[in-house]
């Protein structure tokens, strides 16, 4: 016998307390809020007047959320410029919004010495038989590349490690 759950339907005044609390907990962009917002069976026309109300009261802001995930999925993550600005067209995030935070939340020279610091430790930790210098270099590149990190910088610190091992 199949046991069925009945979900209780909230008013839009209980799901916007609700709500309040979810984005208060952490920076939440607005498909998040509205995504949340729909699992509570709330109709479409009174989620936009919750979302316009949280951004009023200043719950909800987008340039906000972009600078926190810039921050974290930078320095906690390690993740290159362009994942993370694909990453935040993906939740919706406007290009001025992505660029700002980008720019605000990411010091080049930081950025660099995370590369490097990230790269010796890659470089140091593919070993094997037959890895010669250039397979090395070649999945070093792919793996970067893949974090996100632009070529050119990926070129120019690769150098520099290269270089360092040879001494």
């Amino acid at each position: 016998m199949e046991k069925k759950t009945f979900r209780k339907t909230l008013t839009p005044e209980q799901a916007y307390v609700k709500i309040r609390h979810y984005c208060a907990f952490q920076e939440r962009n607005h498909s998040e809020v509205k995504t949340k917002l729909s699992t509570m069976g709330i109709a479409w026309s009174a989620t936009n007047e919750i979302v316009s109300k949280l951004i009023e009261e200043g719950f909800l802001n987008e340039e906000r959320f972009a600078n926190a995930f810039v921050g974290g999925k930078f320095r906690i993550k390690g993740w290159g410029k362009k994942k993370i600005e694909m990453e935040l067209r993906k939740k919706g995030i406007s290009a001025y919004s992505i660029q700002k935070a980008l720019r605000d939340e990411i010091d080049m020279a930081d950025y660099e010495q995370t590369l490097m610091k990230l790269m010796q430790k890659k470089w140091s930790s593919i070993k094997g038989q037959g890895i010669t210098s250039y397979v090395k270099q070649a999945k070093v590149r792919q793996y970067f590349l893949s974090r996100g990190y632009e070529n050119t910088l990926i070129t120019r610190v690769l150098k520099e490690v290269t270089e360092k091992e040879k001494d």
